[in-house]
């Protein structure tokens, strides 16, 4: 728990809970999510692991490299056919990849028409006749075993302290452990990395709980877009906090709370409590789009 920034004048404290913390390669909401599933995946004699994610997912990386720890095979289907056409030049270009293949797991590169069928029984039924029998963990790993594992982020101490709970969201899994384990007293700002208010409903299947508010991305042009008024709050922050934020899903958590700070959202003497969600292995390829770009880069690669 750390300190992230405070306003004296209204009395507001907003504290980074640094889930990212948690282990060097299965990091943040992901180590969450994967632990009741591959314990699931163990406790039935399963030996191999079978996940979705596009190029740069978080939950790709930690669900190769956790598999990796515990001894068990894994693959990934990933989003893009033309990623495999040269798969070398793909990993020497894409760090995530890189990563994932070398914990081991076999990456399976599939068109964009083929992947919107993942969750099909279809799909699984092929994969299985081409695999073996696997154990499937959707994309984003958000199932009833995601959210069982993401309602322990909050101690007893925090549920008690803190009348806002704010947490980034591209599934809503990890949202919705949270406001299952709210107490009454306490609200949970959700702020999507998608556009749109399509995601509440995607929480609502996890959850009977009303205490939260979902705030789609509308600020930065959708799901991992950002801006140099984004990018240089993230370096500011840094040399301030020395806390490295991702710019896809936390770091643009933050850049808002305080905008509404700033606006009144918020009453005086409120204490917020912000979930770090990791996603930080992301930064070394997101850097090298915004260069391809001559765009301004987040100055804390090295950092990571």
């Amino acid at each position: 728990m750390q300190l992230f920034a405070s306003f004296p004048e209204q009395q507001i404290t907003i504290d980074l809970k640094r889930e990212d913390l948690l282990h060097p390669t299965v990091s943040g909401n992901k180590l969450r999510k994967l632990k009741y599933n591959l314990q699931d995946a163990i406790n039935h004699g399963f030996d191999q692991i079978i996940t979705y994610g596009g190029a740069y997912s978080n939950h790709i990386a930690a669900t190769a490299a956790a598999c990796h720890i515990l001894g068990i095979k894994s693959i990934g289907v990933i989003r893009g056919e033309e990623l495999g056409v040269d798969l070398e030049k793909t990993l020497a270009q894409n760090e995530t990849l890189r990563t994932a293949a070398s914990n081991g797991m076999t990456l399976v590169f599939v068109t964009r028409e083929e992947y919107k069928q993942k969750d099909s029984a279809l799909f699984e039924e092929q994969m299985k006749a081409r695999y073996g029998t696997s154990y499937f963990i959707p994309e984003g790993g958000t199932n009833d075993l995601a959210v069982k594992g993401t309602a322990e982020i909050l101690t007893s101490r925090e549920k008690q302290h803190y009348q806002y709970i704010c947490v980034a969201a591209g599934t809503g899994g990890s949202a919705a452990g949270i406001i299952n384990s709210t107490t009454d007293h306490q609200h949970v700002l959700v702020f999507s990395a998608l556009q749109g208010d399509f995601l509440k409903k995607e929480i609502e299947k996890y959850t009977d709980n009303k205490n939260f508010t979902l705030f789609p991305e509308d600020a930065f042009g959708g799901y991992a877009k950002s801006t140099d008024s984004l990018i240089d709050y993230l370096n500011v922050r840094f040399r301030e906090s020395e806390i490295p934020l991702d710019p896809i899903y936390t770091g643009k958590m933050m850049y808002r709370i305080e905008q509404m700070v700033a606006s009144g959202f918020f009453s005086d003497k409120t204490r917020i409590l912000a979930i770090h969600t990791g996603g930080l292995q992301g930064i070394p390829g997101f850097n090298r789009r915004l260069r391809k770009k001559a765009r301004l880069q987040l100055q804390y690669e090295d950092y990571i």
